[in-house]
């Protein structure tokens, strides 16, 4: 390895590429791009809280990492584990695309006027725990697989609806596909959804250097906030927990639920401050669920 050269490992997905490639075209410097095959990817058939759900798309990134076979890895930061790994350092969030949840329903649909007992798939149980509260007379069912695999199933007909992230789509030119996009207020996204997260060897000034200027100051704000949230809660990244930081003013405002699997119960923590203070907002939302007696319902079923 030459020192002008930055290997990104990513995962090999069409999503993954995207983003990968993304930023890569915007790095200043000689590049290569190294794909690597995640647990996530390399079982989509097994429910992700079966497998563990924490760190099942990022664990052999970061063995790339500590095996000096890439510099950089890039990943979906809502699926970046919120505790940090030893040896492993978040160098950059970089601009964030749309966070929101998008419905893609046959017939143009929407979340109100899909029928009663309408198949809608997800492999989100923050999504359907809040989706539930909503209208809990559909049908959720878990789904696995890449955004066009899910697609597929509404366009075969297998299923009304599928539920999938804004950005995904949008960074993949497939956002004309949506046909609802789901307010933040009905459907809190996930802590750091929308962005990316590069992570590289703790202390690498190198491959710090390489990333700094991608780095977005509200993007970092708003997610550090998010991910402190569900850190202090002790929640996975597939918990029933949903996580949406806006900077308005140069003043952070955290919104974070925590709904129960069925949709029969919520709770809400709303927190303020200044963006150096956003690891704490989270923390003191955090603690103001459990004090309002969330915590159950972080327990497995």
């Amino acid at each position: 390895m030459t020192s002008s050269l930055l290997r990104i490992g990513s995962r090999a997905s069409a999503l993954a590429r995207a983003q990968a490639e993304w930023t890569a075209g915007r790095i200043d410097g000689c590049t290569a791009l190294v794909w690597i095959k995640s647990t996530g990817d390399m079982d989509q058939t097994t429910d992700l809280a079966a497998m563990g759900g924490v760190g099942v798309f990022t664990v052999e990134l970061h063995k790339a990492l500590f095996e000096d076979r890439i510099d950089i890895a890039v990943h979906s930061l809502k699926d970046l584990p919120a505790k940090e790994e030893a040896g492993i350092q978040l160098a950059c969030v970089p601009v964030r695309e749309d966070v929101r949840d998008a419905l893609i329903a046959r017939d143009d649909l929407t979340l109100a006027s899909l029928p009663s007992g309408a198949q809608v798939g997800t492999g989100s149980p923050r999504r359907v725990a809040q989706l539930k509260r909503a209208r809990p007379d559909l049908e959720f069912r878990a789904i696995r697989g890449n955004v066009d695999t899910r697609l597929a199933k509404v366009r075969d007909g297998e299923l009304d609806a599928v539920v999938l992230a804004c950005a995904g789509l949008r960074r993949l030119g497939l956002d004309s596909q949506i046909t609802q996009v789901l307010d933040p207020e009905l459907c809190v996204p996930a802590a750091g959804q929308g962005a990316l997260g590069y992570t590289m060897r703790e202390n690498d000034t190198r491959a710090a250097a390489f990333v700094a200027p991608l780095r977005d100051v509200k993007a970092a704000a708003c997610t550090t906030a998010e991910r402190a949230a569900l850190h202090a809660l002790g929640a996975g990244c597939h918990a029933p927990v949903g996580a949406h930081a806006v900077v308005n003013d140069g003043r952070l405002a955290l919104h974070v639920r925590l709904a129960s699997l069925d949709g029969t119960q919520a709770y809400d923590a709303r927190g303020d401050g200044g963006l150096a203070e956003a690891a704490a907002v989270g923390r003191r939302c955090a603690e103001d669920l459990l004090a309002q007696g969330a915590g159950p319902l972080l327990e497995p079923a």
